[in-house]
């Protein structure tokens, strides 16, 4: 829960700092587990950052993996910790589970720093979704979907 919600104080994350309740954090975990991955990056017996998702349950969606979220405390940003935690991810992706031929995500067309490293990791973008965002700034932007081809 704090990190989640020091990520999304920083405006990181899709979500308020409110809105990441137990129930949340539970849900994901759980799903992750159950279904997916989830990754924690930790140094010094402090988490630093997350990452999750899971394969699409639908039987013709079943070789897509998405529902990505990543978060990496504010104050371990630009450490190459987001990096390693999408490294661990596709790697484990490739070898746990074989189905999967295709990573999705989504990201706001103003994070240049996310985009410029799911770039660098071979994510390209495959379309954009029209003022899917509200900024609380009072303005609209757009969703960028992106994807990586695994197989």
């Amino acid at each position: 829960m704090v990190l989640y919600r020091a990520a999304a104080a920083s405006g990181g994350l899709s979500r308020k700092p409110d809105e990441i309740t137990h129930a949340y954090v539970a849900g994901f975990l759980h799903q992750a587990v159950e279904a997916g991955i989830s990754l924690m990056a930790v140094r010094d017996g402090q988490v630093l950052g997350e990452i999750h998702g899971w394969p699409m349950p639908q039987s013709q969606f079943a070789h897509v993996f998405g529902d990505i979220t990543i978060a990496v405390r504010p104050e371990a940003q630009g450490q190459g910790v987001g990096r390693a935690l999408f490294q661990g991810l596709i790697a484990d992706i490739t070898t746990m589970l074989p189905q999967i031929r295709r990573i999705e995500l989504g990201c706001r067309e103003s994070n240049a720093r996310a985009i410029a490293l799911y770039e660098s990791l071979g994510f390209v973008v495959e379309g954009r979704l029209k003022q899917r965002v509200f900024d609380e700034g009072g303005f609209y932007e757009d969703d960028l979907a992106m994807a990586l081809l695994v197989r």
